[in-house]
């Protein structure tokens, strides 16, 4: 069993919100308060989980500033009442910074019985395999 801290529950609780409150948002039409609000919980749970200085590290490595000014600009046009524009830059560099884990999430999900099937679909499978492999070449 895996001990946390008691920042790092708190720090999972705030992503949590974050996470509920960006979907709400974007199912309520890109309500920008609700946006703004999720994207503030989100990466102020992601320091709490990780700790500052290792947030700060991951944001900021020289092969990631890329990733990270679109991540952050989308969250900024979020916060100056931007909503859509916003989200879209924030997918596109959550995809850039996160690439190196999706080979891993997808292993991981093709071991969980009901989804691990649901992958193993004609159509699923093809894709899934590509970004796998696109995603563990860079």
């Amino acid at each position: 069993m895996i001990s946390l801290t008691d920042s790092q529950k708190i720090g999972m609780g705030l992503t949590g919100f974050g996470v509920f409150f960006l979907f709400f948002g974007m199912m309520l039409f890109f309500d920008k308060a609700l946006l703004a609000i999720g994207n503030v919980l989100f990466v102020s749970g992601l320091s709490f989980v990780i700790g500052l200085e290792r947030t700060f590290r991951f944001f900021f490595q020289r092969h990631k500033a890329k990733a990270t000014g679109f991540f952050l600009g989308g969250v900024f046009v979020v916060l100056i009442g931007w909503p859509i524009v916003g989200v879209v830059l924030e997918i596109y560099g959550f995809f850039l910074l996160f690439r190196g884990f999706f080979p891993v999430a997808v292993g991981f999900i093709r071991r969980v019985p009901v989804l691990g099937s649901l992958l193993s679909l004609p159509g699923i499978s093809t894709l899934v395999d590509k970004i796998g492999e696109s995603n563990a070449m860079v």
